[in-house]
């Protein structure tokens, strides 16, 4: 058609809509770590933006992976990084009591958290190779069982709840989507209550069992183990509809407020930039999310579906957990918010999900052009 822009292919194929979005959400993370810093870019902000954007050409590299590489890399990076765990037991380094990091030199690396992408990876490629008529068998349900509880076990000896928890939720959406019985869904959950009592006397440590008892009552000791969720209540309250401005947040810049920078960083944003900065947050990660799941939609095959739905639901895990515990709606469990929070670790994970995603994303156009 006369008039007719066309845009060079990789222009057009740019994932643009999903790039802008955290774009966005990343710089206002660095604001508000700019903040949370007393004004200063170091050593927050900095570190945040150069983060997002190496991991960012990572994820663009990784869209550009054929299906059957993923695929066949499911069972390779499962074993590297149960291996890496079992590091972690030997030479891990300490850190805040617990034993969860690789001193590499140029880098110190947490393992579990390769592990929140890499469970969905292989529980997908697992259900992928399993034939429709085996998805009733005891094997749909006991191998991607085992497959999910030996990295959770190994995560669990460190000890990290909240990252236990996120390898056991990637692996039950993706067994979920896959179709086996609800009969099993339903039974699992009727063992769980019945487990839950007794993990918490004996397998939660007793700063665990603290916590979920702060959880329940923050009140009955606001100076001293609940004083993370008192001081986060106080923070996001204390915004208002606009907030009190760019800076001027008296919880994080006096000191009350903990870790304003990393767990507690939306706290930080909501009493600086109230209502209002907290729907926008909300409002991005809902696009983010929705593209995840229409990505997921129009998945071709039972492996792309199911790698697509399984790591849009890490990245949902990880908003949602971390909203749930700075409002006091669940325990502190240690889990930083996506692509705002200060961390590594965390921007490494979630980039990766997101790259999985495009990859997916980028599959659906080829099998929609060979379809013509």
């Amino acid at each position: 058609m006369r008039g007719e822009i066309s845009l060079p292919r990789p222009i057009a194929e740019f994932p643009w809509r999903v790039v802008i979005p955290l774009a966005l959400l990343v710089a206002f993370g660095a604001a508000v770590l700019h903040s949370a810093a007393g004004g200063s870019m170091s050593p927050y902000a900095t570190s945040h933006l150069v983060r997002f954007g190496v991991f960012l050409v990572m994820a663009l590299i990784m869209s550009y992976f054929p299906e059957d590489w993923a695929r066949m890399a499911a069972i390779p990076v499962y074993a590297v990084v149960v291996l890496l765990l079992l590091a972690v037991e030997v030479y891990g380094q300490l850190g805040g009591g617990s034993q969860r990091w690789l001193e590499l030199g140029f880098m110190r690396l947490q393992p579990s958290e390769l592990m929140k992408p890499g469970i969905v990876l292989i529980v997908a490629a697992f259900y992928h190779s399993l034939p429709a008529a085996m998805i009733a068998s005891w094997r749909a349900l006991l191998v991607p069982l085992g497959i999910t509880a030996l990295p959770m076990g190994l995560v669990l000896l460190q000890p990290d709840l909240g990252t236990a928890l996120a390898i056991g939720f990637g692996g039950i959406v993706v067994m979920f989507l896959a179709g086996i019985p609800q009969k099993w869904f339903i039974s699992g959950g009727v063992a769980a209550v019945i487990a839950v009592p007794i993990a918490f006397f004996f397998v939660l440590k007793p700063y665990q069992q603290q916590r979920v008892m702060t959880f329940l009552d923050p009140e009955s000791d606001p100076l001293g183990t609940g004083y993370h969720i008192t001081q986060s209540k106080i923070a996001i309250g204390s915004g208002g509809i606009v907030g009190k401005g760019f800076g001027e947040g008296s919880q994080s810049q006096l000191d009350y407020l903990p870790e304003p920078h990393t767990d507690f960083v939306f706290a930080t944003m909501a009493e600086e930039w109230g209502l209002v900065g907290g729907l926008f947050v909300l409002l991005v990660f809902g696009i983010v999310l929705r593209w995840g799941l229409l990505v997921a939609r129009d998945a071709q095959t039972r492996f792309a579906r199911l790698l697509a739905a399984g790591m849009t639901a890490t990245i949902f895990f990880y908003v949602a957990v971390n909203l749930m515990m700075v409002m006091g709606l669940a325990p502190v469990v240690g889990i930083p918010l996506p692509f705002m929070s200060h961390g590594g670790s965390s921007m490494m994970t979630n980039m990766i999900c997101v790259g999985a995603l495009m990859m997916v994303e980028r599959w659906n156009r080829q099998s929609a052009r060979s379809a013509f």
